[in-house]
């Protein structure tokens, strides 16, 4: 019965000990950069952003508010991959935010086709498919010419990754 009791306190005292060590470690990143205060408020006023936007939509009806819910999560997926790139400025940082706002423009696309019927909200989703997919296809060749650009090589030259 005392081995219980003490295993139980010992397993309580590590629970607690590691959950203090846990608040008081600064926050990273998974790039292993730490939070800095600027980065937090900036964190902070996309999600207050998000909230208000959504609370704006609670107030519609119907595809209205489907088309306003795609909106708020399209800006919101957008700041936070500009949050991305004002934090590093990397080819890959750029793409995110290139696919991010074409998805973003693509998912309001799909709402607003749901208001049409028929033919013409066929002929709709199929044209804002293809916005989309040339969207993606342009955002993966800048990231192509920005990793490029970077390794030095001229756009006749292949890289040895590319070979």
């Amino acid at each position: 019965m005392n081995w219980k009791l003490c295993g139980i306190a010992a397993a309580l005292a590590f629970a607690c000990t590691t959950g203090a060590q846990a608040q008081s470690t600064p926050q990273k990143r998974p790039g292993g950069m730490a939070d800095t205060p600027a980065q937090k408020a900036d964190e902070k006023q996309i999600e207050a952003d998000f909230k208000a936007a959504k609370a704006k939509c609670d107030a519609m009806k119907g595809n209205e508010k489907d088309v306003c819910m795609a909106e708020a999560k399209g800006k919101h997926k957008v700041a936070k991959a500009e949050q991305e790139v004002k934090e590093k400025d990397t080819p890959r940082a750029q793409y995110n935010l290139a696919v991010a706002k074409a998805e973003a423009e693509y998912d309001v696309a799909k709402e607003k086709c749901d208001d049409q019927k028929g033919k013409e909200k066929d002929a709709c989703e199929k044209e804002a498919k293809a916005k989309y997919e040339r969207a993606k296809s342009q955002a993966k060749a800048q990231e192509a010419g920005g990793k490029q650009a970077g390794t030095g090589a001229t756009s006749g030259e292949k890289t040895k990754r590319g070979q």
